[in-house]
Formats: C-alpha cells, sequence, structure tokens
C-alpha cells in the first residue's frame, strides 16, 4: 500500500448502486447547497463534538516551565485539525447522508483512506477523500508527533447530519483490520523517523519477530539432534494440565457445549485438533498425534515475557528446548508465525513436558476450562440454564464422565441440553463424534433380518443341519443384537448345540450350548462396545 496520488480526487468510489445516495448530485457544501442547512449544521457542530479523552504531555518536557501552555496549544490545534477535516468531509458528503464513518491509516511511507457515507436506511456510499483533507490528515498525525504518545496509527471519525462528531486516535491497542494494515517495513520505515520506547506486544512481534518462533520440520529435526547432543531435556510438566486423554475429552465436551447453545465463542474441536480463542485474543490449540501424542500451544495477550522480548531486548524464550522433532509448524499454533507464541507443550510417554513456556497457572485466558471434572461440569450447567438445577448438574456430570470414558451416546447429551429446537443437540454430538469420544451405535437390527442373516451363514458354510432344522431358527433380543438358534424339542437332550451372536452392526460369531450364555452375551457385548466406543489412542 502506498500514498495515494495527491491529484486522485475520485468521489465516485465505491459502490452507491440502489443507495438513495447519488455522489453526482450536489453536495451539502458545495455551489448549489442549502445555505440554511449548511448554517445549522455549522452551529450545531459547535455544540455537539467529542475529542479523545487523553492525556498528552510533550516529548520533552523536562524542566520545561511553559509545558503545560505548549501542551495546551498543541491539544487546542489538534481538535482544531480535526474540526477542519470534519468539515471538509461534509462538504463533500451526497445529498441524503445522515453519518458519516472516516478511517485514515497514516505512516511517513504510506496511507489508506476510508470514508463512508450512511444514509438513514444504513445504505452506504463511499468517496475518495480530496486532496486538501488528506494534506490536514498529515498535519494532524505530525501535530500529534510531539506528544509523549507519539504519532497516532489510525485517525478515527464519526460524524452525524446534525454535526455531532467523535474522534479517536489510534495507536494499536488492538490489532488493526487486516485490510488497514501495512507490510511490517512500513512499519520500521515510520519508527525510524519516531522511534518510540514500546509498541504494543502485537505489532512489536509483527515488525520484529524475524521467524524465531517458526520451526520447519527440517529445523526441527536439527534442533532436537542438537538437544540430545548437548543433554537438553524437556522440562517434565507434572501438575500444569490434566493427562492428555482426559484433557482431549473434556476439551470435547465444552466443545459441544458452547455449539449446541450456538455460541462464536468456546472451543471447537476438528479431526486431530481442538481449537480454542478467548474473548481477550488468546487462545491455543491441541492436535493429537499417532502413537498417543500431543501438542498444545498458544499465546497469551501481552504476555511480559514477550514484551520483554520485543519491547525490552530480552532474549526469545526457548520455547522448543528439548522438544522432540514432531513438534514441528504443522502441530503449532498459527500464533508461532507471528511471534506470537507464548508456551509450548507436548505429550509422550504418559507425561507433559515443556520447554521455557509459562507455567499452567499463567495460562488460563489461552485455555479452555479443562482443569478439573468439576470446572467442567461448571461451564456446561452454566450454559444450560442461568441458575442450573441439580438434575442438570448431574446431567452434565455424565456426560463428562462419559466422554472421559469415551461412551457418549446422543441420549446422553440430550439428557444436558434437551432434543428441542431450544440447543442444537446434532451439531453438538458431532463434535464429539470427531473428538472421538461418542459411542455411535448403529440402529437395532429387526429381529427377520437378524434370523435370515444367520440361515444364510448356516448355508454359505455347508454347515449340517440335520437334528438343526433352519425353518425353526428363533431370535431372542440381547442389548447389542440377538441370540439365534434352534430350540431344542421337549426331551430332547444336546451337548454342544450351535447358538449365533449377530451384532446390531452385523457383526456374527458362533458359539455352542456347552458355553453358558450368560459369559457369551457378556463378551460379545464387550466386544461389541470396544468397537464403538472411545477412538482415542
Amino acid at each position: 500500500m502506498t500514498r495515494p496520488d495527491d491529484d486522485a480526487d475520485d468521489r465516485g468510489a465505491g459502490s452507491a448502486a440502489g443507495s438513495g445516495l447519488d455522489p453526482a448530485e450536489p453536495t451539502v457544501h458545495g455551489r448549489d447547497a442549502d445555505e440554511a442547512f449548511m448554517r445549522e449544521f455549522m452551529a450545531s457542530f459547535q455544540e455537539h463534538n467529542v475529542d479523545p479523552d487523553i492525556e498528552f504531555t510533550l516529548v520533552q518536557d523536562a524542566g520545561r516551565p511553559d509545558i503545560t501552555e505548549r501542551v495546551a496549544e498543541i491539544t487546542e490545534r489538534a481538535k482544531e485539525l480535526s474540526h477542519q477535516i470534519a468539515r471538509e468531509l461534509a462538504a463533500s458528503g451526497p445529498q441524503g447522508w445522515a453519518r458519516l464513518n472516516a478511517v485514515f491509516v497514516l505512516t511517513t511511507v504510506a496511507e489508506v483512506a476510508q470514508v463512508f457515507f450512511y444514509d438513514d436506511q444504513g445504505r452506504s456510499v463511499r468517496i475518495q477523500p480530496t486532496v486538501g483533507v488528506l494534506e490536514l490528515v498529515r498535519q494532524q498525525r505530525q501535530l500529534s508527533a510531539q506528544l509523549s504518545a507519539g504519532p497516532w496509527w489510525r485517525f478515527v471519525l464519526t460524524l452525524s447530519n446534525a454535526g455531532e462528531i467523535e474522534v479517536d486516535y489510534d495507536y494499536g491497542d488492538e490489532p488493526f483490520p487486516d485490510d488497514q494494515l501495512f507490510p511490517p517495513e512500513v512499519y520500521r520505515a515510520d519508527l525510524e523517523v519516531y522511534p518510540r520506547d514500546s509498541l504494543p506486544v502485537w505489532l512489536a512481534a509483527y515488525v520484529g519477530h524475524d521467524g524465531r518462533q517458526s520451526r520447519p520440520a527440517r529445523a526441527a529435526v536439527a534442533q532436537a539432534r542438537a538437544d540430545r547432543g548437548a543433554g537438553v531435556r524437556g522440562v517434565l510438566s507434572e501438575g500444569d494440565f490434566p493427562v492428555f486423554p482426559v484433557m482431549w475429552s473434556r476439551w470435547a465436551v465444552l466443545a459441544a457445549a458452547f455449539v449446541a447453545v450456538g455460541s462464536q465463542w468456546g472451543p471447537r474441536i476438528l479431526p486431530a485438533l481442538g481449537l480454542f480463542e478467548g474473548v481477550e485474543r488468546s487462545g491455543s490449540t491441541m492436535y493429537a498425534l499417532p502413537g498417543g501424542r500431543g501438542v498444545l500451544s498458544g499465546g497469551v495477550w501481552d504476555a511480559p515475557e514477550l514484551d520483554a522480548t520485543y519491547n525490552g531486548g530480552e532474549p526469545m524464550p526457548m520455547l522448543y528446548a528439548g522438544a522432540p522433532e514432531w513438534v514441528a509448524n504443522p502441530v503449532l499454533n498459527p500464533r508461532a508465525a507471528n511471534g506470537l507464541l507464548s508456551f509450548c507443550y507436548w505429550w509422550e510417554g504418559g507425561n507433559w513436558y515443556r520447554g521455557e513456556s509459562s507455567t499452567a497457572d499463567q495460562l488460563s485466558d489461552a485455555v479452555p476450562g479443562i482443569w478439573t471434572t468439576d470446572t467442567v461440569v461448571q461451564v456446561v450447567s452454566a450454559l444450560v440454564a442461568e441458575q442450573p438445577t441439580d438434575r442438570q448438574r448431574q446431567a452434565a456430570a455424565a456426560l463428562v464422565s462419559a466422554a472421559e470414558r469415551g461412551v457418549v451416546t446422543r441420549d446422553i447429551l440430550a439428557d444436558v441440553f434437551g432434543d428441542d429446537e431450544t440447543f442444537d443437540v446434532d451439531s453438538a454430538f458431532y463434535q464429539l463424534i470427531m473428538a472421538g469420544v461418542a459411542a455411535t451405535l448403529p440402529e437395532p437390527m429387526p429381529e427377520e433380518a437378524a434370523i435370515s442373516l444367520v440361515r444364510q451363514y448356516i448355508l454359505d458354510q455347508g454347515m449340517d443341519t440335520a437334528g438343526y432344522p433352519l425353518e425353526e431358527l428363533r431370535a431372542d433380543r440381547i442389548t447389542v443384537g440377538w441370540m439365534v438358534f434352534v430350540p431344542t424339542r421337549p426331551g430332547e437332550i444336546s451337548i454342544g448345540r450351535a447358538i449365533f451372536y449377530i451384532a446390531d452392526d452385523g457383526v456374527l460369531e458362533q458359539s455352542s450350548s456347552s458355553v453358558a450364555p450368560a459369559v457369551s452375551v457378556a463378551e460379545f457385548e464387550q466386544r461389541f462396545q470396544q468397537r464403538h466406543g472411545s477412538v482415542r489412542t
């Protein structure tokens, strides 16, 4: 992005189709403007204005007896420029405008201007500010550079046709929108002209991370080999987090709960990946890897250690010290690419390990509430109702318990949230399916189908059916399917008579009357649960 051409004055920029705002019509302050309207507007403008509530001091103020007077002069001049910018913008607006929003994003080498006018129906048209307006904005920034906060990065102005004005100087406390963010070199060039003692951590990382947190697979192998050679090992992390399978299950329950209530916040589950972005811009990811391994990494917004690195010149924390080679970019939180990763843990051999990462007590903003079963139950219950009942808490506890064992059914989930349209139980259950903690049971097989399948199996196997008439096959229901057999006739004694077990998923096993049915049924059901229970490693 570069500074707009000073000769550009494309007042038709943007789309006004069907908006009711016609930039081709005479403007409010043009040759044919309604002078009475402008007098009323200017009178109201003088009465309604809100300036930034910022305590300014001069950059160099030590020992200056006239500092208060000078600050007042600069502040007043800045206010005058803001009002002049507002008036010039108002004069360029189309007929019928009710409100304008303007954003100017400036550095010493690049500029972006976005000016939108809205009518009473909220329809908008975008205009290109005039050369004169852009020059006033540049003057405003140059003036602000004389104050202690330094020059602003974004100048945001809102104005109504009643003359109510609000002005905000944005110094980067929050990340800039993507369409108002310059490449890093643009900010570095500005900092050469206007040095600052410190920057917001996100911006300091953006312009200065230099890829120091990136860990490509090749580099991960080399670093892991070097660590082993130097005797560097990951720190055994005892008590920081629950064991990985339990933590994964709780993460999945919370994801399901937030999805059920339709919240855009809260954790989410994708295949082999847990995601969490908090409302305060902290967040984390947790990857489940083959072999029962896992990686938890993320960042705490404005982490002190990152501030010390980017603004204090301290070394970057060695987050991957002692990490195995499989802790690499593909399984790291995206913050690593922006230099905003502040912790990295990995699960291996039944333990959590970390490098120079913060301990868990400092990471609560970046990780969902998975610390204890009670924590998860409290979160889920609070999502169900503002004042949850004992019955609702018990249902939430049953859900967490089932997830930790990997046997959640849709009925268990529906018992927490109900099964009407108030909550999205189906989408919530899908989160549990992807996490591998759901028992996805097939529909019960009809009795006739069970008998037919067993009969066909006997014929396909060429089994001797003498004394075992297939037309007399009967089926008795068990919890996961059917027990199919030909019953003995009155007075008939048969040892080792064939008995077949067929599950609702179609799996068929053969046994005999010499094995107690209770034993066979219990083992058959256990194998069924193994097939349809937890898929976690």
